[in-house]
């Protein structure tokens, strides 16, 4: 199984430029809301992956220069923020480029960005969901399949636990001790990464 490594753990290793294990760990983790949330913003599918990769590169410049600061915002603000800010360049350049006329410009996802509190709903969105998803593939590997497929059918594939159970041939009793056993555990992993963000 694979080990369950802490955000905390990930940026302190993230701090020596030559720890390639500690910059992919970051990207695996932190790469999925990013290209999510510059989609869903209206990007395309290699403007994202591009988006991600220079957001990433330059939160880690910041933060191995010192700039990060826990007590000043979440992580997941500071990855906001930096990918807000390189998709509005983005767009300033593609106007000026473009000649920015209108004609090219309100047909595009460039005449859309969404406005700072628009696009910070998204980003809080995504992001949470980003992270819950890690913690629940993590939290897989850690039970026996029938544990977590009653789970997964419960929580994830909205069954009631009764028609759970039946399709499952279960006990309902058991289909919740294994809803409350994932959960928990799952809200656990999560807390991991809050230790930090916070």
């Amino acid at each position: 199984m694979e080990e369950w490594i802490t955000t905390s753990t990930i940026l302190h290793d993230l701090r020596d430029f030559g720890n390639a294990s500690a910059w992919n760990r970051f990207v695996a983790r932190f790469r999925p809301p990013l290209l999510t949330f510059a989609e869903r913003a209206g990007l395309s599918a290699s403007d994202a992956q591009d988006l991600a990769q220079e957001a990433l590169a330059a939160f880690a410049d910041s933060f191995r220069g010192g700039n990060y600061d826990r007590d000043k915002g979440r992580l997941g603000s500071w990855l906001f923020g930096i990918a807000y800010n390189h998709i509005l360049r983005r767009r300033r350049r593609f106007q000026r480029d473009q000649g920015a006329t209108k004609a090219n410009t309100d047909t595009t996802f460039w005449a859309g960005v969404p406005d700072e509190q628009s696009a910070t709903a998204l980003w809080e969105r995504e992001w949470e969901a980003s992270l819950v998803r890690q913690c629940v593939e993590h939290a897989r590997n850690e039970f026996p399949p029938l544990t977590f497929g009653a789970f997964e059918l419960v929580v994830l594939g909205d069954r009631p636990p009764r028609i759970a159970a039946k399709e499952m041939n279960l006990p309902v009793k058991t289909v919740y001790d294994a809803k409350y056993r994932v959960l928990q555990r799952v809200r656990e992993l999560r807390a991991q990464l809050e230790e930090v963000e916070s």
